[in-house]
């Protein structure tokens, strides 16, 4: 279950929504292991192993790295936008720094930027070493919800 700070949990409690649905890694996320482990606007931290998410050569795939990120990134623009409104990802750049053949990546988003329109989060990945495998930037518009 995801970690998250009481001021989040106010901040969201009477709105109607699952944080720790809302605020997880979805389905895609669900299917390639990633586990969020702490969700504030201010960082996210989520775990994903690298079994199950290598390509062909027995190295992590990097779109796995890839979609880690955005998740990460998302979560803590979605976490600042705050309840009635949507964050998407418009811009994701991914830069892969080394490889990783097995155990467990680490994931860590902080803010660059934090505005009403849009967020963009730097997004670090790490293997077990704490030896920089990703880095990643992603800007995410910021919308108001559809209304059902």
């Amino acid at each position: 279950m995801t970690e998250f700070p009481p001021e989040v949990r106010d901040r969201f409690a009477g709105a109607g929504m699952d944080l720790d649905k809302l605020f997880s890694a979805g389905e895609l996320g669900d299917r390639m292991g990633i586990e969020v482990l702490e969700a504030a606007p201010e960082r996210v931290v989520a775990q994903m192993a690298v079994e199950g998410n290598r390509q062909p050569y027995g190295l992590l795939h990097g779109g796995a790295s890839a979609v880690l990120a955005e998740t990460l990134g998302s979560v803590g623009s979605m976490l600042h936008a705050g309840p009635g409104k949507i964050s998407v990802g418009v811009d994701l750049n991914v830069t892969h720094h080394r490889a990783v053949r097995s155990g467990t990546v680490t994931g860590v988003a902080t803010p660059i930027h934090r505005g009403r329109s849009t967020a963009t989060y730097e997004i670090v990945v790490s293997d077990e070493h704490g030896k920089r495998v990703c880095t990643a930037r992603l800007t995410c518009l910021i919308r108001d919800a559809p209304q059902d």
